[in-house]
């Protein structure tokens, strides 16, 4: 595994006081068509029990994946959706959405998740917005013999010497792929993405060790940009790991970006600050 460039989260808030860790270029210049990741981790209440109350999107796609505890999605579509652990959920919103999520009233357990932004193409972003989950279906999953376990999260995935699986949600902006790879003690993986021009994986458990000399070490929090034509050959420490993978195609056009927004042009962002302000997003029902 070559790795091209190394980024660490950093600590940040958002929604209603909720604590959580961001990796993020809205350049869109380093995760192309991956705009941010957000990561929700803490057994502490006092950590996420705001959440994120009603607010608005236009021109990205937003992928929910939860592993522990869990929110309740609403949505002005009228969808209202408990997302517990091992679900997932991904908006294509388009033209907008607006919603809300929610920690569950019967989570005791803490918090464990991650929201993931794709840029949208510009063709594509007043379009009609789209809703998914997984919740009427297990993930996908499929293991080596070398300690290694993969859950499909979205998109199709293969680990090498195991057979292809496919996850429920398929279509992501930027032929986006996610997946949740889980090493044991030692255990290690291979997977060849060399179809897809950006990869990356992000740590969120124990450590990963290079197998090429001299050896590096990754820590939980770190954000790999790996070379997709190179072999990916990844190895946890004694004390196994956990890692989100992303691939993708670049969408590369300029982007411009003001909080919920992602659009080509400084007048597409006024013009969607001003449609929301006019109500013509719709709201959500109680």
């Amino acid at each position: 595994m070559k790795v091209i460039s190394q980024f660490t989260a950093r600590p940040a808030m958002d929604g209603d006081g909720v604590n959580i860790r961001r990796v993020a270029d809205f350049m869109n210049t380093r995760f192309d068509p991956f705009l941010m990741l957000d990561e929700i981790k803490s057994d502490d209440a006092n950590d996420y029990i705001g959440g994120f109350p009603p607010h608005p999107h236009r021109g990205i796609e937003t992928f929910t994946y939860i592993r522990k505890g869990g929110f309740e999605h609403r949505d002005q579509l009228g969808n209202v959706k408990a997302i517990k652990a091992g679900d997932v959920q991904w908006m294509s919103t388009g033209s907008g959405v607006v919603h809300s999520e929610m920690p569950l009233a019967d989570a005791q357990d803490g918090l464990h998740g991650f929201q993931i932004w794709l840029n949208m193409p510009a063709k594509e972003k007043m379009r009609p917005a789209i809703y998914r989950d997984s919740t009427d279906e297990p993930l996908p999953e499929t293991e080596n013999d070398s300690g290694a376990k993969l859950r499909a999260l979205a998109g199709s995935w293969q680990l090498t010497g195991t057979d292809p699986i496919e996850a429920p949600i398929q279509q992501l902006a930027g032929q986006g792929k996610i997946a949740d790879l889980m090493l044991a003690s030692n255990g290690s993986a291979q997977l060849d993405l060399h179809e897809r021009e950006y990869v990356g994986l992000y740590l969120y458990q124990g450590e990963m060790v290079s197998q090429t000399a001299p050896e590096k070490v990754y820590s939980a929090g770190q954000y790999l940009v790996v070379d997709s034509q190179q072999l990916i050959a990844l190895k946890a420490g004694e004390q196994g790991a956990g890692a989100l993978l992303f691939a993708g195609q670049p969408i590369r056009e300029k982007i411009v970006h003001m909080g919920p927004f992602v659009m080509n042009t400084e007048q597409e962002i006024q013009q969607a600050i001003a449609d929301y302000q006019a109500g013509r997003f719709g709201s959500i029902k109680a």
